[in-house]
This record gives structure tokens, C-alpha cells and sequence, in this order.
């Protein structure tokens, strides 16, 4: 066994399979499959956390709230690539640009600049996302006692 998958309980694939369970959100929604609001849409935004609270609670790893974090940290790489893969899907023939006093940047530096405010918006989100599911992963394994 490894010294990974002693600290966070499970092994590198079965963490970036966890991980993948919410990567479909990404792909429907930039492909303009799914719309934000919609109940199918809370369906892809809350099961994939909540499988990650279950895997935890049926694991018990020794640092349940590491362990989600890295889930959520491999889950933002898979949005900032979802994101970037999807981009042309995504905007189409209206890409995002800035205004103000940088509207007049060449457009390719402008869509440097976005697309690189994209990747890292995608990881702190993700990361953000695993924190959050982290310390509620971590709460119920202190409340709730573990199965025989």
C-alpha cells in the first residue's frame, strides 16, 4: 500500500474516478445541454459531492478532509479542461472579450487572458468545492459512527 493511499484512503485511480463523477456537468452545461437552475442540473451539481461524502463515509480514510480535497482539486483540473476543451462549443461565434481600456487588445491576447482567467477561476472552484465537501465529509465522520 502506498503512502498516498494509507494518508487518504484510497488509491490515485479510485480518487480520479471520484473525482470524473462530476466532470459530466461540465461537458453537458458547455455544450448547452443542461441550463443552470434546472432540477436535472442541481442533479449534476449535488450527487457527484454527495458520492464523495458517501465514499468517505464508507471508507473512513485517516484524514477524510484531505482526501475530499484532492477529489475536488483533481475534479477542478478536470473543469479547467472541460472548459477549455469546450470553449468553441461554448461560445461559438461570440467568444468573451474585455472591455474597458483593454477592448482595443488584440484579440488573440485577449482570448490568452480569458481563457487563462478560465483555467484558474476552474481550479480555485473545484478546489473551493472539494474544501466545502471536505469539512462536511469530516463532520459526519466524527457524528455519525462508523458501520460494522
Amino acid at each position: 500500500m502506498s503512502r498516498v493511499t494509507r494518508a487518504l484512503g484510497f488509491s490515485w485511480p479510485a480518487l480520479v474516478g471520484l473525482a470524473a463523477l462530476a466532470a459530466p456537468r461540465v461537458v453537458l452545461h458547455d455544450l448547452g445541454v443542461i441550463e443552470e437552475g434546472t432540477f436535472v442540473n442541481g442533479l449534476f451539481v449535488f450527487l457527484p459531492p454527495l458520492c464523495w461524502i458517501a465514499a468517505v463515509l464508507w471508507r473512513r480514510p485517516p484524514r477524510p478532509f484531505l482526501t475530499v480535497v484532492v477529489i475536488g482539486a483533481i475534479y477542478a483540473v478536470f473543469l479547467a479542461a472541460g472548459h477549455q476543451l469546450l470553449w468553441e462549443q461554448s461560445f461559438g461565434a461570440r467568444p468573451p472579450a474585455l472591455g474597458g481600456n483593454l477592448a482595443d487588445l488584440d484579440p488573440a491576447a485577449q482570448e490568452r487572458i480569458i481563457r487563462t482567467a478560465a483555467v484558474g477561476s476552474s481550479l480555485v472552484t473545484g478546489t473551493i468545492v472539494g474544501v466545502i465537501t471536505g469539512a462536511v465529509a469530516a463532520a459526519l465522520c466524527r457524528l455519525v459512527p462508523r458501520g460494522r
